[in-house]
């Protein structure tokens, strides 16, 4: 089975609200086996709005609908498609008590075009709506599949998990798996160039990059009537690529590269403190957001000008002088005085130019991040580019990636 997502409603199309919808049903049909090709937006016109559901009729099994049940005169959605399929719209009694009462209980007066809201396509299956007045319903004409549903999504997505999901699976007979491979410290093009014969040669599971902030992700996605199977082969086309890449691989799915030093930092029982120039406090701020920080974060100083670096976290006068407050060595300092100040088994600093001007003669996207911990401290030189706020989103998550690295035991990488 596929499906096509239709999203009814001008408001979409004048970029009003955001068609979250769509997103959230493709990835729950995923789960379920359907693949979703297309997602379609369409604004409160009769006459485009049936062009859009011929077409859809074409190429896609299920049709789904959100969006154009209200009571108004511009929601069509249930009208057109009644109209389509030749059939009448017909009041569904359940659904116009329910509508009766909303008015009763909350001493509002109902006007007449709310009993629009109770229609519904005749010999259609109703979905119940709970959060809210005009209900659902399933049109199955043997060929195609029809869900029409609120564009609310408030409404929409109770509906969907509570009913609509069920239906469309119990119409499928396979199983689709994904699994999101992240990595960092390899770029897009490279991460191909590792991979295109594994890319080109997809087919079942397949292969999908995509480039995120400062990271790169692999949706690995593959179909069986069996979900163990599906598993299987999920893992076998894994495998392979970790040969090539795994080093840059640090986690899946929707992990973090702080969440993912998190957890080691808790599971190894070491804590950390961070010392920051120019991410001006990202870093620490990013720690405290998982509960349980305080097991884990000591602390963290925002050094931002030299007095500091040099009154409070003891960065030798000469340094800064000579060296200069972007370098090794003043990393190094920041790092190691930081740990000792907060008590942390960990101390991790970060120093360069953000930009938009050179500094200390410096390029723009020049950093220094430094590391301490019982061993002694070291400082990792990396060239960024891009706006200041993305040289200092990757400085961070670098950072992170330094000290994932250093709990794993694995080299560091891209300095």
């Amino acid at each position: 089975m596929n499906a096509e997502i239709i999203a009814v409603g001008s408001e979409l199309l004048l970029g009003q609200i955001a068609n979250t919808n769509a997103q959230f049903i493709s990835e729950h049909l995923a789960a379920l086996g359907i693949d979703v090709y297309f997602h379609t937006v369409c604004g409160d016109n009769e006459g485009r709005m049936i062009d859009v559901i011929k077409n859809a009729e074409k190429r896609a099994d299920l049709l789904i609908f959100t969006g154009g049940l209200g009571p108004t005169k511009d929601d069509l959605t249930k009208e057109t498609v009644a109209h389509v399929l030749g059939r009448n719209l017909v009041t569904d009694q359940e659904a116009m008590e329910s509508i009766l009462e909303y008015f009763k209980v909350t001493g509002r007066e109902m006007t007449e075009n709310n009993k629009k809201q109770a229609l519904v396509v005749e010999g259609s299956h109703v979905l119940p709506n709970h959060h809210g007045m005009a209900p659902g319903m399933i049109v199955d004409t043997g060929r195609h599949l029809y869900l029409l549903m609120p564009g609310v999504p408030s409404e929409m997505k109770p509906m969907f998990l509570d009913f609509a999901r069920l239906y469309s699976a119990s119409r499928n007979e396979e199983h689709i798996q994904s699994r999101v491979l992240r990595f960092f410290g390899i770029g897009e093009s490279q991460l191909e160039t590792q991979i295109i014969d594994l890319i080109d040669a997809q087919s079942n599971p397949t292969i999908a990059p995509l480039a995120k902030e400062s990271e790169v992700t692999l949706r690995l996605t593959a179909k069986h009537e069996q979900l163990d199977q599906a598993e299987a082969m999920l893992d076998a086309i894994e495998a392979k690529i970790d040969a090539r890449v795994g080093q840059y691989l640090y986690g899946y799915n929707e992990e973090s590269l702080p969440e993912i030093v998190f957890e080691l930092l808790r599971e190894q029982k070491k804590t950390i403190a961070f010392a920051e120039s120019l991410t001006g406090g990202m870093a620490a701020d990013w720690m405290a957001a998982f509960p349980g920080a305080s097991s884990i974060l000591n602390g963290g100083i925002v050094c931002y000008t030299n007095q500091v670096k040099h009154q409070v976290l003891a960065v030798p006068q000469e340094v800064l002088k000579t060296d200069g407050a972007v370098s090794a060595s003043c990393a190094k300092h920041l790092a190691a005085s930081v740990r000792k100040l907060c008590g942390s088994d960990f101390g991790v600093s970060f120093t360069g130019v953000a930009g938009p001007d050179k500094s200390e003669g410096k390029d723009v996207g020049t950093v220094y991040i430094g590391f301490s911990d019982s061993n002694g401290s070291e400082s990792y030189r990396f060239q960024f580019n891009g706006s200041r706020q993305k040289i200092r989103i990757q400085s961070t998550k670098t950072g992170y990636d330094i000290v994932r690295r250093h709990l794993r035991n694995l080299p560091i990488i891209g300095c």
